[in-house]
């Protein structure tokens, strides 16, 4: 694995002494209030200033985190680095070889809040050590899930961001998901380009409704325009505006939340579950969908093997998880299906399966010679 390029003398080269991690209101030192120019030319990464986190890979892994399917609006710009918009603010985030993390503010209107905002975007006021501990007294597997899934973690977005881009996943894959959100996107305000791609705010609830049915189904959206529509119309009629509304639904117990979710357009129990896992803090909130009812039949419901899911049967899974996993067992959930993503069954069968992946060598390497 080649280490990051272009950084010079500004990163150690060793990690720093552990110690207890601080609440992230307390790590954050002053910045500077000078506005950065998203006009003026992007700069070489050399002369790129960058800060530490204050955390490792353990607490953030940013490829366990970030192209896992929570959110579609960050991009890889460089090795191990991710770049975003977290509200008005652009950063990329960089994870060294020796596990420590990095950040560089491209652009904000307001450093210090600026590096508030990430740490609560990053979800920094939860500890993923304690958690695994507790998943592994409830479940011996994540002894083995811990060896290569350290660090993933599930982030805290605006909700409003998240619901319009769980509205695109519906029934749909990776790449055009990806383009319907990049297009609502550019509806809002630019704040840099970073590797070649344009970042931007995303758009308000007054600019969303701006965009048309037909305008979304020109840019290949089909029958999700109507919903992206309506979604839109409904949350600007609610009382207050839609945007603290869905704000208001991090005081809600799950099942009131999700029942709220599930009154807007386009938003069906899986859409629910996602909005409330990964931006209204329901960290009991389980996505389910037929990949993670095929890790339920395996692992917690083998007596429904072989059964076709359902969407009544989405809420009994959901139970099922929590009885098992706790308070966090939407992160639960999350681990286990990344655990399963294509990327990482390698990882699984080397860390898991170490004699059979050595006696599968030997034979090989023997075929070879006697070839």
């Amino acid at each position: 694995m080649k280490r990051a390029r272009g950084l010079g003398h500004s990163l150690p080269s060793t990690p720093p002494t552990p110690s207890v991690q601080k609440p992230f209101s307390k790590q954050l030192e002053p910045i500077s209030y000078k506005r950065r120019s998203i006009f003026r030319k992007v700069l070489p990464i050399a002369a790129v200033e960058w800060k530490r986190l204050g955390i490792d890979k353990s607490e953030l892994n940013l490829p366990l985190t970030f192209p896992t399917g929570q959110t579609f609006r960050w991009k890889g710009t460089g090795h191990l680095q991710y770049t975003g918009a977290v509200g008005r603010h652009l950063f990329s985030l960089r994870q060294l070889e020796d596990n420590s993390l990095w950040y560089h503010c491209h652009f904000s209107e307001g450093e210090d809040m600026a590096r508030i905002d990430l740490y609560d975007f990053l979800n920094m006021g939860i500890s993923l050590g304690d958690m695994w501990n507790e998943f592994k007294a409830a479940d011996p597997k994540f002894a083995e899930l811990a060896l290569y899934l350290e660090g993933a973690r599930v982030l805290r977005q605006d909700p409003l961001e998240c619901l319009i881009q769980f509205i695109c996943s519906s029934n749909n894959n990776i790449q055009r998901i990806t383009k319907m959100v990049d297009f609502i996107s550019s509806k809002g305000k630019l704040l840099g380009n970073v590797g070649g791609h344009d970042f931007f705010e995303f758009p308000s609830l007054e600019k969303l409704a701006l965009i048309s049915d037909s305008e979304l189904r020109e840019a290949g959206f089909g029958y999700r325009a109507k919903y992206i529509v309506g979604a839109v119309d409904a949350l600007r009629s609610k009382p207050g505006g839609g945007s603290e509304w869905l704000a208001s639904l991090r005081e809600l117990d799950l099942h009131d939340a999700i029942q709220s979710l599930s009154s807007l357009p386009g938003v069906g129990p899986k859409v629910a579950a996602c909005v409330a896992l990964f931006s209204l803090d329901q960290h009991q909130s389980v996505p389910v969908d037929t990949h993670v009812w095929q890790i339920a039949t395996r692992d917690l419901l083998p007596e429904l093997a072989g059964t076709r899911f359902t969407p009544k049967l989405h809420k009994y899974v959901a139970e099922r998880f929590i009885s098992k996993y706790g308070k966090f067992a939407g992160w639960a959930q999350t681990l286990l299906f990344i655990s399963e993503l294509p990327s990482q069954k390698t990882a699984v069968l080397q860390m898991t399966e170490p004699e059979a992946n050595t006696t599968k060598t030997k034979k090989h390497n023997k075929k070879n010679k006697t070839g």
